[in-house]
């Protein structure tokens, strides 16, 4: 028993070594933009088209929420027209890199660790190898810098749609006029704002690339592992992009003053 707790977080370290190992020698394939430029896009192409209609899904009723929140609050304190500027900071900084990271998780992370994990099964990645081809450098690069890519895209595209969503709640729904409502927008938000959930969703996206590549690449014991490596990066991908989230949000106020 002593012997099992005592490989465990052996067992945890040397599996992010190996993870931070891949996404690194991914890194280092990027200036070899002509061998995987190719691959970029096609990755591009299938992360946006899985995961552009259920983000915009997801972030309408979530605007709506929040608005819901944020608007029965601010009328209990009178300050109707304070929910466009709560809407705007509880969205853009918070809401939509984090909606965005968990569709790019949960559409192109599995999606890229069920095809990679394939490839692994099918000993397509020891082929790879045997003809001196990088599996990492032809594979990896691009999807880490797809996710990114692609991420940076969507983040603008979720703000977009859950405000629209909190607009239509707050204004048509519980009454509060449209020009309170867009006159929040500029009361407490800055630039800085914007430039945060930009670099949060790069962070995020990379996050969901690196653990669905590395699972990928490591899966084993056939289709039932593949299937064990695409439940296993979801998971992990989430703890990571909520605990980097906290530190990334944390670093942000301790070296961004806020707008008053």
């Amino acid at each position: 028993m002593a012997t099992t707790f005592a490989a465990k977080p052996q067992h945890l370290l040397r599996e992010t070594g190996h993870l931070f190992a891949v996404s690194l020698e991914g890194l280092r394939a990027t200036w070899r933009v002509r061998e995987w430029w190719p691959e970029f896009v096609g990755q591009c192409w299938f992360i946006a088209k899985v995961t552009s209609l259920p983000v915009i899904l997801i972030s309408i009723p979530f605007g709506m929420v929040i608005a819901l929140h944020v608007g029965s609050f601010n009328r209990q304190l009178g300050a109707e027209a304070a929910t466009g500027a709560a809407m705007v900071l509880a969205i853009v900084r918070e809401a939509a890199p984090v909606a965005t990271a968990l569709l790019i998780a949960g559409a192109g992370g599995s999606a890229m660790t069920a095809d990679l994990g394939s490839h692994k099964i099918r000993d397509e990645i020891a082929a790879m190898e045997v003809m001196a081809v990088n599996p990492v450098h032809r594979l990896v690069t691009p999807r880490l810098w797809a996710a990114s890519t692609v991420s940076i895209m969507l983040v603008s595209l979720v703000s977009v749609a859950g405000l629209a969503g909190g607009f239509v709640f707050n204004v048509i729904v519980q009454g509060t006029t449209a020009g309170a409502y867009f006159s929040g927008f500029t009361a407490l938000v800055q630039l800085p704002d914007l430039f945060q959930a930009l670099v949060k969703a790069w962070v995020f996206g990379f996050i969901a690339a690196m653990v669905a590549c590395y699972k990928g690449l490591y899966a084993k014991g056939g289709p039932k592992g593949v299937g064990d490596a695409v439940n296993q990066a979801v998971v992990v991908t989430f703890i990571l992009i909520f605990f980097a989230n906290f530190i990334l949000t944390t670093l942000y106020f301790a070296l961004v003053p806020q707008k008053f």
